[in-house]
């Protein structure tokens, strides 16, 4: 193989992780809007940023929208979130791809540890 081409190869696969990890968003699948979302590496309460913070508009997340993450790669995570009504509620283990139309969803099942 060239060495012109083999470095062609090493450059796109270097860019496609970035372009993936640029991309992650969290779906909102509950009933309720969503005021802050936090994740801690799974087993952990070393709590990130809340990422609520990255929604342009009002800084919440409603029922069914998208939300951008930052700062954060694809692995297992405990999430903590509370929304409008004032419960918060921790999902244990969940796993964040960095690949696909989505990192991660939660919906309303999910939310099994929930304090108001």
């Amino acid at each position: 193989m060239r060495p012109w081409i083999f470095a062609g190869f090493a450059v796109l696969a270097a860019a496609a992780p970035a372009r993936a990890a640029e991309r992650m968003q969290f779906w909102n699948l509950t009933a309720n809007t969503i005021d802050e979302l936090y994740l801690a590496p799974a087993g952990t309460t070393d709590w990130g940023p809340n990422q609520c913070l990255n929604d342009a508009e009002d800084k919440t997340v409603e029922a069914d929208e998208k939300l951008p993450l930052k700062g954060v790669d694809a692995g297992h995570y405990d999430v903590k979130l509370t929304d409008a009504t004032g419960r918060t509620c921790l999902v244990k283990n969940v796993t964040v791809r960095a690949t696909g139309k989505y990192a991660f969803s939660i919906a309303e099942k999910d939310l099994t540890d929930c304090k108001k």
